[in-house]
C-alpha cells in the first residue's frame, strides 16, 4: 500500500461544500488505512470561480490541524525542498520526494500529513 493517496476533489466541480465532505472522508478513511498524505487536487480557481474550493479547503485544513487531527499541510506553492514543513513531511513520508508537484509552486495542490 502507498503511503501518498492522491485525490482529486474537483473533478467533477463539485460546490465547496461537497468539496469539504470528500476531504473530510479522505482524511478519516486515510487515517484509518495508515496512509501518511494525501495529496488533495482542487484546482486554482482558473475557471473564474476564485478559487473558492482552494480556500475552503485550506481554511478547513487550518482548523483541523489547529484541533490536532492533522499534523500539518503544505500548501502546493510552498510543496519545495527548501521549506522547512516539506522538509519535515519528506522525513515522515519519503515517498512524497518522488511526487510530480515537488518544487513546481502549483496553488492548484494541497498535501496534508497525518
Amino acid at each position: 500500500m502507498s503511503d501518498v493517496k492522491v485525490v482529486n476533489i474537483k473533478f467533477d466541480m463539485p460546490d465547496s461544500d461537497d468539496a469539504i465532505r470528500r476531504v473530510t472522508y479522505n482524511i478519516r478513511n486515510s487515517k484509518v488505512l495508515g496512509t501518511r498524505a494525501i495529496k488533495f487536487i482542487h484546482g486554482y480557481g482558473s475557471t473564474g470561480a476564485g478559487g473558492v474550493i482552494r480556500v475552503k479547503t485550506r481554511r478547513y485544513l487550518s482548523e483541523q490541524k489547529h484541533k490536532g487531527y492533522i499534523k500539518d499541510y503544505i500548501t502546493g506553492e510552498n510543496f519545495s525542498i527548501f521549506d522547512e514543513a516539506t522538509r519535515r513531511a519528506l522525513n515522515l513520508c519519503p515517498e512524497l520526494r518522488n511526487d510530480p508537484d515537488l518544487d513546481r509552486h502549483n496553488n492548484g495542490i494541497t498535501i496534508v500529513i497525518l
